[in-house]
């Protein structure tokens, strides 16, 4: 029991210690924002990074499941709900839940994973310390454009994922559940409003400025060689997950 408890207090004691280091790293991110010369230059490539060559896996991520959604809402409702409402319901779970959700998880893998490798490395290989000391502050230089792109681009891709969502559950309505387009649509114009769209962005723009934040302290604070590095890795991604998961739940508590 008393082992227990000393394990206990000990991951207590690590999480508190990881909170505060966090805490002094977006302090430095803040102090840092005063010098868009250094920053705003690097911005672009790394909306690059984020936006354009995370579209394939989007595309296959969104349509998939937008096709499934369709198909277990026609499933459900057979034979005790209009059918058209299947499209209402296709629409409603892209925009407000499914688009901007699985947006973030997979873009935890692929751009938190990149992020918190790349500065893990750079860490480990004494790169940032190369460029402290040739006055270069590292946070502006690495951190802040990669935060700042994924503030903008995890929007952009959302809008990008509800559409591709929503056509994979049309192209299934009306191939397999026999739904002709003007009732699945009907069923859009129904359950739409602007709103919907507003707050799948809204909530994409927090998952953006988590999972980077995640990432780019796993990796800005990497030690321990090439092992290292795949720790923070691995730590980046399953925090940035579960970050995303809870704030999915607090945003729809505050704003919904």
């Amino acid at each position: 029991m008393i082992r227990i408890f000393a394990v206990l207090g000990r991951q207590w004691f690590d999480f508190l210690t990881n909170l505060g280091h966090f805490g002094i790293f977006c302090g430095r991110i803040v102090r840092s924002l005063d010098e868009p010369s250094t920053y705003l230059p690097l911005l672009s490539e790394e909306m690059i990074k984020i936006g354009n060559r995370s579209i394939p896996i989007i595309t296959l991520a969104a349509a998939f499941t937008g096709m499934v959604t369709s198909v277990q809402t026609a499933y459900q409702f057979t034979g005790f709900t209009p059918l058209y409402l299947v499209g209402g319901v296709v629409a409603e779970s892209m925009f407000l839940e499914l688009g901007p959700v699985i947006t973030a998880l997979v873009l935890s893998g692929r751009v938190g994973a990149n992020i918190a490798a790349e500065l893990g490395t750079m860490k480990v290989t004494e790169q940032i310390d190369a460029l402290e000391t040739l006055s270069i502050n590292p946070v502006a230089y690495l951190v802040i454009p990669k935060v700042v792109a994924g503030v903008i681009m995890f929007p952009v891709i959302t809008i990008f994922a509800d559409a591709v969502g929503l056509t994979g559950g049309w192209l299934v309505s009306i191939t397999t559940v026999n739904l002709s387009s003007y009732e699945f649509f009907k069923g859009v114009r129904n359950f739409f409003t602007p709103y919907d769209v507003i707050y799948g962005l809204i909530k994409s723009a927090f998952f953006g400025v988590t999972i980077t934040l995640v990432a780019t302290y796993y990796g800005f604070y990497t030690e321990g060689g090439a092992q290292g590095v795949g720790r923070a890795t691995t730590k980046s991604v399953v925090i940035a997950c579960l970050m995303t998961l809870i704030l999915d739940y607090l945003l729809a508590e505050l704003i919904l």
